[in-house]
């Protein structure tokens, strides 16, 4: 691979990976070792391997906390869902996998589809600074955003506070739903987050490798491979070519 790009992706000798430790879909669990383990680990263990050095695993326990360290060489490649506001200081790959996001009502709500959600007086409870609670805050017009720390936070302050909807990721609400007697969860998806490899933006070359190799990874089969690898079928879905 071009030296620049190496140079770029692993200035320290090793390949320093920071990993979203609250997407239970792309980290499964841990190694005997200690490392996490599933599809997004293996991804970053996968280019380690091509450019020949050594992968090191940065946990966080959540999205925006990665983000935020973008620039304080933490991490090298950081492996979260892709948005504008992260954007800013991260360059980012096409997506890899994408997730369905929607919402959860309570037994006996009036809201039957996606678009029913957005009107005055609906309260939204949302996990703080996830992908999709970056994309309701562009999007929201008329509803309110609550917002908690965690997603089991959010799904108590959906319950306790007897909100009208709370939004998640698909593969979770149909966890959720079933703890909830008469809760449904809405057809469709208001947004489906793009799950994606990125660097810091100055990074030029390295950002331009990340490119190639997540286009390769999905063109070969491997996305597709460590889904089925990590018993995720379902629940994450390779990701649609732009």
């Amino acid at each position: 691979m071009p030296h620049a790009a190496a140079a770029e992706l692993a200035p320290h000798g090793v390949l320093r990976a920071g990993i979203n430790m609250g997407n239970f879909l792309l980290v499964t669990g841990k190694a005997p070792n200690g490392d996490p383990a599933g599809v997004s680990p293996d991804m970053a263990r996968a280019i380690a391997e091509r450019i020949g050095v050594p992968v090191q695993y940065v946990p966080f326990a959540r999205p925006g906390e990665l983000a935020d360290a973008a620039g304080q060489d933490v991490w090298d490649i950081g492996l979260i869902g892709a948005e504008p506001a992260r954007a800013e200081k991260i360059a980012f790959t096409p997506a890899y996998v994408e997730i369905e996001a929607t919402y959860l009502v309570p037994a006996g709500s009036p809201l039957q589809r996606i678009e029913d959600v957005d009107q005055p007086g609906i309260r939204i409870a949302v996990t703080a600074r996830s992908a999709y609670d970056l994309w309701l805050e562009r999007n929201i017009r008329h509803a309110t955003l609550v917002r908690a720390d965690s997603l089991p936070g959010a799904v108590e302050l959906f319950q306790r506070d007897k909100l009208e909807a709370l939004a998640g990721l698909r593969p979770g609400l149909l966890t959720d739903v079933q703890k909830l007697p008469g809760a449904r969860i809405l057809d469709g998806q208001f947004t489906a987050v793009q799950q994606a490899i990125g660097t810091a933006r100055a990074n030029a070359a390295a950002a331009a490798f990340l490119r190639d190799f997540v286009a390769e990874a999905k063109a070969s089969g491997l996305v597709a491979r460590l889904i089925e690898k990590h018993g995720v079928q379902g629940r994450l879905s390779v990701a649609r070519d732009a």
